[in-house]
């Protein structure tokens, strides 16, 4: 926070607490200029009177108490431009204890599955559940609760994964993240290059298309596309460039979504959970999906 910002917040708190002890005072009291009671220069319909009448004790002495309750609070906590307060709090320093508290408690039950085997872990009911867990509460939000992702966001169900699916592999992923991209070739290609490329890929992928189309689509893929995808066009792996045979595609299979893709290209990434989940809890994580595999 720079200087001037907690300037204008500290000025703004003052003019805020003293406002509210004066509107207090003023309020709370009658004025010597006030009306009597039993009279009144505001009258409404003729006979309906506004009466200047102090707020009960009590009640005041409850307003009173918020305002004194305020200041405590600005000493104790932040809130006071950049002063953190004497207690020291912050919500970073309250999440590494919550979370230190945490590791504490639960941090034996996953260290016990650390050197078993993944072909054994995705077999233990329990390792299993603790990984479902984990997947609940970090990965469902982009692969879906039940783990077969979306339009952009891979399927974790099947066999298709851009960079393997060994458990190594997929502890990699989860650890370190993956940045995938593919470059818009639109310009490059043409309308009809486009196109054509789109009808090599379906022969590839058994249909039938124009052998003429299909020839010439062959020769702008491999100049544009075999080095990423390979010349048989089922992927590389180790760059996490997808098999095109397959019709397995991340952001849709249809021609107009592989004409987006190849127009304009995408990047997708996978956050690395390295640091926030531990080594102990991915390995819990990769024998859930191991075991999701399995079923399908």
């Amino acid at each position: 926070m720079s200087t001037a910002i907690s300037i204008f917040i500290i000025a703004l708190v003052l003019i805020n607490v003293i406002g509210c002890v004066w509107m207090l005072l003023w309020t709370g009291k009658k004025r010597p200029e006030d009306p009597a009671a039993d009279s009144t220069t505001h009258t409404w319909d003729g006979d309906l009177q506004e009466y200047n009448n102090p707020l009960p004790r009590w009640w005041l002495n409850l307003f009173y108490i918020t305002v004194v309750f305020s200041v405590v609070y600005l000493v104790l906590y932040p809130g006071f431009g950049s002063f953190p307060g004497i207690l020291g709090w912050s919500q970073v320093g309250q999440y590494e204890t919550e979370r230190a508290e945490a590791e504490a408690r639960y941090g034996e039950v996953f260290a016990a599955f650390a050197s078993v085997p993944y072909a054994e872990l995705a077999r233990n009911p329990e390792a299993v559940q603790l990984g479902a867990n984990q997947f609940a509460n970090n990965c469902a939000t982009c692969h879906g609760s039940d783990a077969r992702g979306a339009k952009g966001f891979p399927n974790l169900t099947d066999n298709d994964w851009l960079y393997g699916g060994s458990p190594e592999a997929i502890e990699q992923s989860i650890k370190f993240g993956r940045i995938g991209a593919m470059p818009a070739l639109g310009a490059a290609l043409g309308e009809k290059g486009v196109n054509d490329v789109i009808g090599y890929i379906r022969s590839l992928q058994g249909r039938e298309i124009d052998s003429s189309r299909a020839a010439a689509g062959k020769q702008q893929y491999a100049m544009l596309c075999a080095s990423c995808h390979g010349p048989d066009g089922v992927g590389n792996q180790a760059l996490g460039a997808p098999n095109l045979a397959d019709e397995i595609w991340l952001h849709g299979a249809g021609d107009p979504d592989m004409r987006s893709v190849i127009n304009e290209g995408r990047v997708n990434e996978m956050p690395p959970h390295g640091d926030l989940l531990g080594d102990d809890r991915i390995r819990v994580l990769v024998a859930y999906l191991l075991s999701i595999n399995e079923q399908n």
